[in-house]
Protein backbone atom coordinates (compact mmCIF):
# COMPACT_ATOMS: atom_id res chain seq x y z
CA UNK A 1 0.00 0.00 0.00
CA UNK A 2 1.59 3.12 -0.84
CA UNK A 3 1.93 6.28 1.85
CA UNK A 4 -0.97 8.33 0.01
CA UNK A 5 -3.39 5.04 0.53
CA UNK A 6 -2.47 4.83 3.95
CA UNK A 7 -2.96 8.52 4.56
CA UNK A 8 -6.34 8.29 2.98
CA UNK A 9 -7.28 5.68 4.70
CA UNK A 10 -6.32 7.19 8.34
CA UNK A 11 -8.49 9.69 7.43
CA UNK A 12 -11.30 8.39 6.16
CA UNK A 13 -11.10 6.13 9.26
CA UNK A 14 -10.87 8.83 11.42
CA UNK A 15 -13.95 10.51 10.14
CA UNK A 16 -16.05 7.25 10.03
CA UNK A 17 -15.81 6.78 13.96
CA UNK A 18 -16.73 10.64 14.44
CA UNK A 19 -19.73 10.38 12.46
CA UNK A 20 -21.12 7.17 14.03
CA UNK A 21 -20.37 8.66 17.02
CA UNK A 22 -22.68 11.90 16.38
CA UNK A 23 -25.13 9.58 14.91
CA UNK A 24 -25.44 7.74 17.95
CA UNK A 25 -25.30 10.98 20.15
CA UNK A 26 -28.49 12.68 17.97
CA UNK A 27 -29.99 8.89 18.20
CA UNK A 28 -30.46 8.81 21.98
CA UNK A 29 -31.45 12.58 22.12
CA UNK A 30 -34.39 11.96 19.41
CA UNK A 31 -35.52 8.34 21.33
CA UNK A 32 -35.55 10.12 24.85
CA UNK A 33 -32.81 8.09 25.98
CA UNK A 34 -30.92 10.66 26.96
CA UNK A 35 -33.75 13.38 28.88
CA UNK A 36 -31.00 15.93 29.06
CA UNK A 37 -30.26 16.46 25.70
CA UNK A 38 -31.83 19.62 23.88
CA UNK A 39 -33.99 19.34 20.60
CA UNK A 40 -31.52 21.11 19.17
CA UNK A 41 -28.99 18.40 19.29
CA UNK A 42 -28.77 17.69 15.25
CA UNK A 43 -27.47 21.37 14.83
CA UNK A 44 -24.70 20.73 17.39
CA UNK A 45 -23.76 17.61 15.49
CA UNK A 46 -23.69 19.27 12.35
CA UNK A 47 -21.27 21.82 13.21
CA UNK A 48 -19.29 18.96 14.96
CA UNK A 49 -18.95 17.42 11.56
CA UNK A 50 -18.03 20.39 10.20
CA UNK A 51 -15.36 20.91 12.58
CA UNK A 52 -14.14 17.40 12.01
CA UNK A 53 -13.92 17.78 8.16
CA UNK A 54 -11.93 21.17 8.28
CA UNK A 55 -9.55 19.23 10.87
CA UNK A 56 -9.38 16.68 8.79
CA UNK A 57 -8.52 18.75 5.67
CA UNK A 58 -6.06 20.73 6.86
CA UNK A 59 -3.74 17.59 8.60
CA UNK A 60 -3.79 15.58 5.26
CA UNK A 61 -3.13 18.38 3.89
CA UNK A 62 -0.16 18.72 5.78
CA UNK A 63 0.89 14.85 5.61
CA UNK A 64 0.56 15.02 2.18
CA UNK A 65 2.94 18.28 1.47
CA UNK A 66 5.78 16.89 4.09
CA UNK A 67 8.54 15.84 1.99
CA UNK A 68 11.05 13.12 3.68
CA UNK A 69 13.28 16.07 2.95
CA UNK A 70 11.30 18.70 4.99
CA UNK A 71 10.61 15.51 7.60
CA UNK A 72 14.06 14.61 7.85
CA UNK A 73 15.11 18.41 9.57
CA UNK A 74 18.55 20.36 9.66
CA UNK A 75 20.56 17.81 8.31
CA UNK A 76 19.08 14.99 10.23
CA UNK A 77 18.28 11.58 8.57
CA UNK A 78 17.29 13.01 5.05
CA UNK A 79 20.44 12.80 4.14
CA UNK A 80 24.08 14.76 3.60
CA UNK A 81 24.02 18.31 3.37
CA UNK A 82 26.40 20.33 0.47
CA UNK A 83 28.53 22.83 2.27
CA UNK A 84 30.96 25.35 1.50
CA UNK A 85 34.54 25.05 3.51
CA UNK A 86 37.52 26.53 4.00
CA UNK A 87 41.16 25.69 6.13
CA UNK A 88 42.00 27.38 9.51
CA UNK A 89 45.26 29.24 8.74
CA UNK A 90 48.00 30.66 10.08
CA UNK A 91 49.14 34.48 9.19
CA UNK A 92 49.55 37.82 10.49
CA UNK A 93 46.66 39.87 11.34
CA UNK A 94 46.41 43.42 11.14
CA UNK A 95 44.33 45.91 13.15
CA UNK A 96 42.67 48.37 11.58
CA UNK A 97 40.29 51.26 12.21
CA UNK A 98 37.55 52.28 10.16
CA UNK A 99 36.46 56.09 9.82
CA UNK A 100 35.21 58.51 7.17
CA UNK A 101 37.27 61.22 6.02
CA UNK A 102 37.08 64.13 4.32
CA UNK A 103 40.10 65.42 1.70
CA UNK A 104 40.61 68.75 3.10
CA UNK A 105 43.91 71.03 1.57
CA UNK A 106 46.43 72.31 3.21
CA UNK A 107 45.73 75.47 1.23
CA UNK A 108 43.18 76.79 -0.60
CA UNK A 109 43.44 80.61 -1.12
CA UNK A 110 41.12 83.11 -2.50
CA UNK A 111 43.59 85.44 -4.58
CA UNK A 112 42.71 88.83 -4.08
CA UNK A 113 43.93 91.91 -5.81
CA UNK A 114 45.56 94.27 -3.24
CA UNK A 115 45.26 97.29 -5.65
CA UNK A 116 42.33 98.45 -7.47
CA UNK A 117 42.63 98.58 -11.35
CA UNK A 118 41.53 97.32 -14.41
CA UNK A 119 42.87 93.76 -15.67
CA UNK A 120 44.64 93.89 -18.63
CA UNK A 121 45.32 89.96 -18.74
CA UNK A 122 45.61 86.76 -17.40
CA UNK A 123 48.61 84.95 -17.52
CA UNK A 124 46.78 80.92 -16.67
CA UNK A 125 44.41 78.37 -17.92
CA UNK A 126 41.89 77.48 -15.62
CA UNK A 127 42.77 74.01 -14.07
CA UNK A 128 46.53 74.60 -14.81
CA UNK A 129 48.81 73.90 -11.80
CA UNK A 130 51.11 76.58 -10.82
CA UNK A 131 53.73 77.50 -8.42
CA UNK A 132 54.56 80.03 -5.51
CA UNK A 133 55.09 83.40 -7.29
CA UNK A 134 54.09 82.26 -10.55
CA UNK A 135 51.92 85.12 -12.77
CA UNK A 136 48.69 84.72 -12.99
CA UNK A 137 47.43 88.13 -13.74
CA UNK A 138 48.54 91.90 -14.57
CA UNK A 139 46.22 94.72 -13.35
CA UNK A 140 46.57 98.49 -15.68
CA UNK A 141 50.03 99.49 -13.77
CA UNK A 142 50.15 103.28 -15.63
CA UNK A 143 48.47 104.93 -12.65
CA UNK A 144 50.79 103.33 -10.13
CA UNK A 145 54.00 104.16 -11.96
CA UNK A 146 53.07 107.83 -11.98
CA UNK A 147 52.51 107.63 -8.75
CA UNK A 148 55.64 106.14 -7.78
CA UNK A 149 57.25 108.41 -10.03
CA UNK A 150 55.73 111.49 -8.30
CA UNK A 151 56.81 110.35 -4.65
CA UNK A 152 59.80 109.47 -6.07
CA UNK A 153 60.62 113.53 -7.27
CA UNK A 154 59.14 114.38 -4.25
CA UNK A 155 61.95 112.26 -2.39
CA UNK A 156 64.64 113.69 -4.31
CA UNK A 157 63.15 117.39 -3.93
CA UNK A 158 63.38 117.16 -0.20
CA UNK A 159 66.90 115.50 -0.12
CA UNK A 160 68.52 118.83 -1.81
CA UNK A 161 66.53 120.70 1.14
CA UNK A 162 67.78 118.86 3.67
CA UNK A 163 71.54 119.04 2.13
CA UNK A 164 71.11 122.74 1.92
CA UNK A 165 69.70 123.04 5.44
CA UNK A 166 72.83 120.79 6.57
CA UNK A 167 75.37 123.82 4.52
CA UNK A 168 73.85 126.28 6.63
CA UNK A 169 73.94 124.67 9.74
CA UNK A 170 77.77 124.33 9.46
CA UNK A 171 78.21 128.05 8.33
CA UNK A 172 76.16 129.36 11.65
CA UNK A 173 77.89 126.67 13.90
CA UNK A 174 81.23 128.11 12.62
CA UNK A 175 80.11 131.88 13.36
CA UNK A 176 78.54 130.92 16.80
CA UNK A 177 81.81 130.00 17.59
CA UNK A 178 83.21 133.91 16.05
CA UNK A 179 80.50 134.85 18.71
CA UNK A 180 79.28 136.25 15.17
CA UNK A 181 75.19 134.73 15.44
CA UNK A 182 73.14 134.40 18.25
CA UNK A 183 72.42 131.16 19.74
CA UNK A 184 68.64 131.85 18.93
CA UNK A 185 69.74 131.37 14.76
CA UNK A 186 72.02 128.49 15.36
CA UNK A 187 69.23 126.39 17.20
CA UNK A 188 66.19 127.81 14.46
CA UNK A 189 69.12 125.94 11.86
CA UNK A 190 69.42 123.59 13.16
CA UNK A 191 65.75 122.47 14.00
CA UNK A 192 65.30 123.25 10.23
CA UNK A 193 67.85 120.18 9.56
CA UNK A 194 65.83 118.27 11.86
CA UNK A 195 62.85 118.91 9.95
CA UNK A 196 63.53 118.71 6.91
CA UNK A 197 65.14 115.01 7.44
CA UNK A 198 61.93 114.27 8.53
CA UNK A 199 60.29 115.04 5.36
CA UNK A 200 62.68 113.11 3.56
CA UNK A 201 62.23 109.73 5.74
CA UNK A 202 58.11 109.79 4.93
CA UNK A 203 59.26 110.98 1.27
CA UNK A 204 61.00 107.54 1.35
CA UNK A 205 57.99 105.70 2.63
CA UNK A 206 56.11 107.24 0.45
CA UNK A 207 58.03 105.64 -2.68
CA UNK A 208 58.38 102.56 -1.09
CA UNK A 209 54.73 102.89 -0.49
CA UNK A 210 54.28 103.66 -4.44
CA UNK A 211 56.74 100.94 -5.57
CA UNK A 212 54.51 98.12 -3.49
CA UNK A 213 51.13 99.49 -5.03
CA UNK A 214 52.90 99.00 -8.40
CA UNK A 215 54.38 95.14 -7.81
CA UNK A 216 50.62 94.38 -6.67
CA UNK A 217 49.75 95.03 -10.35
CA UNK A 218 51.29 91.76 -11.25
CA UNK A 219 48.75 89.41 -9.30
CA UNK A 220 51.16 86.03 -8.11
CA UNK A 221 50.51 82.59 -6.90
CA UNK A 222 50.73 82.90 -2.87
CA UNK A 223 50.97 78.83 -2.94
CA UNK A 224 51.88 75.59 -5.48
CA UNK A 225 48.69 74.09 -6.46
CA UNK A 226 45.85 74.00 -9.22
CA UNK A 227 43.72 76.97 -10.15
CA UNK A 228 40.38 77.03 -10.32
CA UNK A 229 38.03 79.07 -12.47
CA UNK A 230 38.27 83.03 -13.21
CA UNK A 231 35.96 84.97 -10.82
CA UNK A 232 36.29 87.96 -13.14
CA UNK A 233 36.96 88.71 -17.39
CA UNK A 234 39.64 90.69 -18.82
CA UNK A 235 38.87 94.50 -19.04
CA UNK A 236 36.93 94.17 -15.77
CA UNK A 237 37.83 97.06 -12.72
CA UNK A 238 38.69 95.38 -10.02
CA UNK A 239 38.87 96.61 -6.36
CA UNK A 240 41.53 96.01 -3.34
CA UNK A 241 40.98 93.11 -1.29
CA UNK A 242 37.01 92.20 -3.22
CA UNK A 243 35.42 89.08 -1.71
CA UNK A 244 35.16 87.10 -4.36
CA UNK A 245 38.95 87.58 -5.47
CA UNK A 246 39.96 86.68 -9.35
CA UNK A 247 40.52 82.60 -8.84
CA UNK A 248 41.18 80.43 -5.86
CA UNK A 249 44.32 78.32 -5.71
CA UNK A 250 44.05 74.96 -4.09
CA UNK A 251 47.28 73.16 -2.72
CA UNK A 252 46.79 69.21 -3.70
CA UNK A 253 50.61 67.92 -3.14
CA UNK A 254 50.64 67.04 -0.59
CA UNK A 255 46.92 66.63 0.93
CA UNK A 256 45.25 65.62 3.82
CA UNK A 257 42.33 63.69 5.04
CA UNK A 258 40.79 64.29 8.21
CA UNK A 259 38.36 62.33 10.09
CA UNK A 260 36.90 60.94 13.53
CA UNK A 261 37.43 58.02 15.60
CA UNK A 262 36.33 57.57 18.64
CA UNK A 263 37.96 58.13 22.14
CA UNK A 264 38.45 55.01 23.31
CA UNK A 265 41.16 54.47 20.20
CA UNK A 266 42.91 57.33 21.35
CA UNK A 267 45.44 55.49 24.02
CA UNK A 268 46.11 52.57 21.53
CA UNK A 269 46.89 54.82 18.98
CA UNK A 270 49.43 57.16 20.93
CA UNK A 271 51.43 54.52 22.45
CA UNK A 272 51.72 53.66 18.92
CA UNK A 273 52.77 57.06 18.45
CA UNK A 274 55.09 56.96 21.12
CA UNK A 275 56.91 54.01 20.11
CA UNK A 276 57.93 55.55 17.49
CA UNK A 277 55.83 53.88 14.66
CA UNK A 278 54.54 55.31 11.75
CA UNK A 279 51.08 54.69 11.46
CA UNK A 280 49.68 53.61 7.89
CA UNK A 281 46.42 55.00 6.14
CA UNK A 282 44.52 53.65 3.08
CA UNK A 283 42.19 55.73 1.57
CA UNK A 284 39.03 53.72 0.17
CA UNK A 285 36.26 54.62 -2.52
CA UNK A 286 32.75 55.37 -1.42
CA UNK A 287 31.60 51.24 -1.58
CA UNK A 288 35.16 50.23 0.18
CA UNK A 289 36.29 48.28 -2.87
CA UNK A 290 38.80 49.85 -4.71
CA UNK A 291 41.67 52.15 -2.72
CA UNK A 292 42.48 55.59 -3.99
CA UNK A 293 45.71 55.94 -1.86
CA UNK A 294 48.19 55.06 1.00
CA UNK A 295 49.14 57.98 3.15
CA UNK A 296 50.50 58.24 7.02
CA UNK A 297 48.91 59.59 10.13
CA UNK A 298 50.30 62.98 10.16
CA UNK A 299 48.37 63.62 13.89
CA UNK A 300 45.60 63.92 16.83
CA UNK A 301 43.79 67.13 17.45
CA UNK A 302 44.59 67.49 20.98
CA UNK A 303 40.94 68.20 22.29
CA UNK A 304 38.21 65.02 22.16
CA UNK A 305 34.79 66.57 20.73
CA UNK A 306 31.90 66.11 23.90
CA UNK A 307 29.44 66.41 21.85
CA UNK A 308 30.55 63.01 19.67
CA UNK A 309 33.16 61.58 21.68
CA UNK A 310 35.46 61.16 18.91
CA UNK A 311 38.67 63.04 17.98
CA UNK A 312 39.99 64.22 14.98
CA UNK A 313 43.06 62.90 13.24
CA UNK A 314 44.76 64.16 10.17
CA UNK A 315 46.23 61.87 7.68
CA UNK A 316 48.63 63.22 4.94
CA UNK A 317 49.15 61.71 1.27
CA UNK A 318 51.87 62.92 -1.60
CA UNK A 319 48.72 62.52 -3.93
CA UNK A 320 51.11 62.99 -7.03
CA UNK A 321 48.49 61.37 -9.47
CA UNK A 322 46.07 63.41 -7.88
CA UNK A 323 44.10 60.25 -6.85
CA UNK A 324 42.22 62.41 -3.88
CA UNK A 325 40.46 65.74 -4.86
CA UNK A 326 39.47 68.52 -2.50
CA UNK A 327 36.46 68.02 -0.25
CA UNK A 328 36.06 64.63 -1.53
CA UNK A 329 34.63 61.77 1.10
CA UNK A 330 36.56 58.88 1.70
CA UNK A 331 36.26 55.81 3.68
CA UNK A 332 39.95 55.31 5.86
CA UNK A 333 41.26 52.62 7.13
CA UNK A 334 44.07 53.05 9.90
CA UNK A 335 46.45 50.28 10.70
CA UNK A 336 47.21 50.50 14.36
CA UNK A 337 49.02 46.90 14.58
CA UNK A 338 49.85 44.07 13.41
CA UNK A 339 49.57 40.70 15.24
CA UNK A 340 52.36 38.16 13.68
CA UNK A 341 51.30 34.55 13.77
CA UNK A 342 47.57 34.46 14.35
CA UNK A 343 45.16 31.90 13.62
CA UNK A 344 42.91 32.73 11.56
CA UNK A 345 39.31 31.88 9.45
CA UNK A 346 37.20 33.95 7.14
CA UNK A 347 34.39 36.10 8.47
CA UNK A 348 31.39 33.71 6.87
CA UNK A 349 32.83 30.58 9.37
CA UNK A 350 31.63 32.28 12.55
CA UNK A 351 28.13 31.97 13.70
CA UNK A 352 26.44 33.06 16.64
CA UNK A 353 24.16 31.71 19.32
CA UNK A 354 22.98 32.09 23.20
CA UNK A 355 26.56 30.32 23.48
CA UNK A 356 28.46 32.48 22.05
CA UNK A 357 30.51 32.42 18.73
CA UNK A 358 30.94 29.25 17.29
CA UNK A 359 31.93 27.15 14.18
CA UNK A 360 31.12 23.75 12.24
CA UNK A 361 34.21 22.12 12.22
CA UNK A 362 34.70 19.03 9.23
CA UNK A 363 35.28 15.88 10.98
CA UNK A 364 37.19 13.10 8.76
CA UNK A 365 34.24 10.95 8.43
CA UNK A 366 32.45 14.12 6.68
CA UNK A 367 30.74 15.02 9.81
CA UNK A 368 30.42 18.31 11.43
CA UNK A 369 31.03 19.22 15.64
CA UNK A 370 29.70 22.70 16.74
CA UNK A 371 32.57 24.04 18.02
CA UNK A 372 32.92 27.70 20.49
CA UNK A 373 35.57 30.13 19.58
CA UNK A 374 37.24 33.16 21.00
CA UNK A 375 37.04 35.90 18.36
CA UNK A 376 40.15 38.38 17.69
CA UNK A 377 40.59 41.41 15.84
CA UNK A 378 38.70 40.96 12.11
CA UNK A 379 40.90 42.33 9.03
CA UNK A 380 38.75 42.74 6.49
CA UNK A 381 37.11 38.98 5.61
CA UNK A 382 39.65 37.20 7.89
CA UNK A 383 38.92 37.25 11.71
CA UNK A 384 41.40 36.04 14.07
CA UNK A 385 40.81 32.95 16.67
CA UNK A 386 41.92 33.31 19.87
CA UNK A 387 40.84 29.88 21.01
CA UNK A 388 39.02 27.28 20.06
CA UNK A 389 40.55 26.15 16.35
CA UNK A 390 44.28 24.96 15.62
CA UNK A 391 45.93 25.48 11.88
CA UNK A 392 44.64 23.38 9.24
CA UNK A 393 40.77 21.78 10.48
CA UNK A 394 38.38 22.86 8.10
CA UNK A 395 35.28 24.80 8.97
CA UNK A 396 32.10 25.17 7.28
CA UNK A 397 31.80 28.71 5.37
CA UNK A 398 28.57 28.07 3.71
CA UNK A 399 25.13 26.66 4.44
CA UNK A 400 26.16 26.61 8.01
CA UNK A 401 22.33 27.85 8.93
CA UNK A 402 21.05 23.81 7.78
CA UNK A 403 23.38 22.16 10.49
CA UNK A 404 23.07 21.13 13.90
CA UNK A 405 25.87 18.72 15.86
CA UNK A 406 26.76 15.92 14.19
CA UNK A 407 25.17 16.39 10.50
CA UNK A 408 26.66 14.85 7.59
CA UNK A 409 28.01 16.67 5.30
CA UNK A 410 29.21 16.99 1.82
CA UNK A 411 32.68 18.89 1.01
CA UNK A 412 33.27 20.05 -2.59
CA UNK A 413 35.41 17.90 -4.78
CA UNK A 414 38.95 18.28 -4.41
CA UNK A 415 38.27 19.40 -0.68
CA UNK A 416 40.70 17.11 2.15
CA UNK A 417 38.44 17.33 5.14
CA UNK A 418 39.53 16.29 8.14
CA UNK A 419 41.00 18.34 11.59
CA UNK A 420 44.33 18.74 12.60
CA UNK A 421 45.83 17.28 15.79
CA UNK A 422 45.18 19.46 18.49
CA UNK A 423 47.62 21.60 19.77
CA UNK A 424 48.47 19.64 23.02
CA UNK A 425 48.97 16.62 20.33
CA UNK A 426 51.02 18.46 18.01
CA UNK A 427 54.31 19.61 18.38
CA UNK A 428 54.65 23.07 18.81
CA UNK A 429 56.20 25.86 16.62
CA UNK A 430 59.50 26.19 19.40
CA UNK A 431 59.33 22.33 19.49
CA UNK A 432 59.29 21.69 16.28
CA UNK A 433 62.11 24.34 16.00
CA UNK A 434 64.32 22.91 18.42
CA UNK A 435 64.24 19.37 16.32
CA UNK A 436 65.04 20.52 13.31
CA UNK A 437 68.23 22.38 14.91
CA UNK A 438 69.01 19.23 16.35
CA UNK A 439 68.61 17.12 13.32
CA UNK A 440 70.53 20.03 11.10
CA UNK A 441 73.55 19.41 14.16
CA UNK A 442 73.91 15.73 13.95
CA UNK A 443 73.00 14.53 10.85
CA UNK A 444 73.62 17.43 8.92
CA UNK A 445 76.97 16.44 7.11
CA UNK A 446 75.19 12.58 6.58
CA UNK A 447 72.31 14.24 4.65
CA UNK A 448 74.70 16.58 2.50
CA UNK A 449 76.35 13.58 1.58
CA UNK A 450 73.05 11.11 1.39
CA UNK A 451 69.97 13.08 0.58
CA UNK A 452 71.44 16.39 -1.13
CA UNK A 453 68.78 19.11 -2.04
CA UNK A 454 65.38 17.19 -0.50
CA UNK A 455 63.33 18.16 1.66
CA UNK A 456 59.71 17.09 2.98
CA UNK A 457 58.60 13.12 1.68
CA UNK A 458 62.04 12.71 -0.52
CA UNK A 459 64.09 13.79 2.25
CA UNK A 460 61.88 11.46 5.17
CA UNK A 461 61.68 8.79 2.65
CA UNK A 462 66.01 8.85 1.92
CA UNK A 463 66.54 9.18 5.78
CA UNK A 464 64.86 5.70 6.14
CA UNK A 465 66.44 4.26 2.97
CA UNK A 466 70.03 5.29 4.26
CA UNK A 467 69.55 4.87 8.20
CA UNK A 468 72.09 2.49 8.48
CA UNK A 469 74.81 4.83 6.36
CA UNK A 470 74.58 7.08 9.46
CA UNK A 471 76.27 8.45 12.42
CA UNK A 472 75.76 6.81 15.60
CA UNK A 473 74.94 10.14 17.05
CA UNK A 474 72.32 10.87 13.75
CA UNK A 475 70.85 7.57 14.90
CA UNK A 476 70.38 8.83 18.47
CA UNK A 477 68.62 11.71 17.60
CA UNK A 478 65.96 10.27 15.07
CA UNK A 479 65.34 7.09 17.67
CA UNK A 480 64.80 10.47 20.13
CA UNK A 481 62.66 12.38 17.59
CA UNK A 482 60.37 8.88 17.75
CA UNK A 483 59.92 8.13 20.66
CA UNK A 484 59.12 11.61 21.55
CA UNK A 485 56.45 11.76 18.99
CA UNK A 486 58.32 13.48 16.57
CA UNK A 487 57.36 11.48 13.59
CA UNK A 488 59.26 11.99 10.34
CA UNK A 489 62.55 12.59 11.85
CA UNK A 490 61.32 15.91 13.05
CA UNK A 491 60.03 16.98 9.32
Amino acid sequence: MSSSDSEKNWFGHGLGKARDRVRDYAGRAVNGSDARAPRGMWVVAGVIIIGLVILGAIGWAVVRTSTPATRAGRGGAGGALPVGVASVARGDVDIKLNALGTVTPLATVTVRPQVSGQILRFNFQEGQMVKANELLAEIDPRPFRAAYDQALGAQNRDQATLANAEVDLQRDTALYAQKAVSQQVLATQQALVRSTAATVKADKAAVEAAAINLQFTKITSPVDGRVGLRQVDVGNLVQAGQTNGVVVVTQLQPISVLFSLPEDNISDIMSRIRAGATLSVEAFDRGQTVKIADGKLATLDNVIDPTTGTVKLRAMFDNTGGELFPSQFVNVRLLVNTLRNQTWVPASAIERGSQGAYVYVVQADKTVAMRTVTLGPQDGDHVAIMKGLNPGETVVTDGADRLSDGADVIVPKGTKAGAAKPAAEGASDASRTARRAALAKACGADLAKYCPNMEGSDRFQCMRDHRDDFSAECKAVMSKMRRGGGGRGGQ
